[in-house]
């Protein structure tokens, strides 16, 4: 697809008029550092609907009372605003954009691809549970399964780098996740996930040559202080001889 100089809107936040809403304009709400959203954001560009869905970034650190009570009672995003109703979930939302909307499409029509495209999305949420719950032990040796899996299912078609061979929804729903953890681990655990996995290797280079995406991706600085925040300053109950002793750790759990 060809590159969008796109203006990205300022977040609205608590202080922020909402919208006029469910006026026939169709509106993505997201936050701009959110890998759920983006995996929406990434299907909206790649399809080439920057004038058909609106971004409307969320501050979710102080978001407005008016989205919950008037866009989206679930309180998060991303929220797709469409035909006046508002729908939610990631996985659910690329494929309704997919399907509702003009543009190329992200899945393909070949029976075998598409069995294997709802095999890989379904097993997206154990990919992510594995990264995160990782933390609680050796964090790179936890977290190889995960990425040996995707290795081992980018060796499935050979026409092409991605998933099905082309881009599609598999590539979107697993990417906002490679991103965030390949940042990290390469800055806090010296860990290349790629090493040993040329697959992986090539279909992150190939995916980075996508303009979709491109603009969607989250300063890798800002990535890594948030998963150090959230992941290396911990609080950890140490029993020894009988005795629960409470100790700031910065250990990886």
């Amino acid at each position: 697809m060809a590159a969008v100089n796109e203006h990205i809107p300022t977040p609205l936040d608590a202080t922020s008029e909402p919208p006029p809403l469910f006026d026939g304009t169709t509106r993505l709400y997201i936050s701009l550092s959110c890998p759920y959203a983006q995996r929406v954001w990434i299907t909206r560009n790649y399809k080439g609907l920057h004038d058909k869905i609106k971004l409307v970034p969320i501050n979710l650190q102080n978001r407005p009372a008016w989205y919950k009570e008037k866009v989206y009672p679930e309180n998060k995003v991303p929220a797709l605003e469409h035909n006046g109703k508002v729908i939610g979930e990631s996985l659910d939302l690329i494929k309704y954009v997919d399907s509702n909307f003009e543009g190329p499409s992200l899945l393909p029509h070949d029976h075998a691809k598409k069995e294997f495209a709802e095999e890989l999305i379904a097993y997206t949420d154990t990919f992510i549970k594995t990264l995160y719950t990782s933390f609680k032990g050796d964090a790179a040796k936890e977290a190889s399964p995960a990425f040996d899996h995707l290795e081992k299912a980018l060796h499935k078609f050979d026409d092409g780098p991605f998933f099905l061979g082309q881009f599609s929804l598999v590539d979107i729903a697993y990417i906002p996740y490679v991103e965030r953890f390949q940042v990290f681990f390469s800055a806090e655990l010296n860990y290349d996930i790629t090493a040993g996995r040329p697959k992986l290797a090539r279909w992150i280079e190939e995916l980075n040559k996508i303009d979709a995406y491109k603009v969607t991706k989250t300063d890798p600085k800002e990535l890594v202080e948030f998963y150090k925040a959230r992941f290396l300053t911990q609080v950890v109950v140490v029993v020894m001889m009988g005795l629960h002793v409470v100790a700031s750790s910065s250990r990886y759990l």
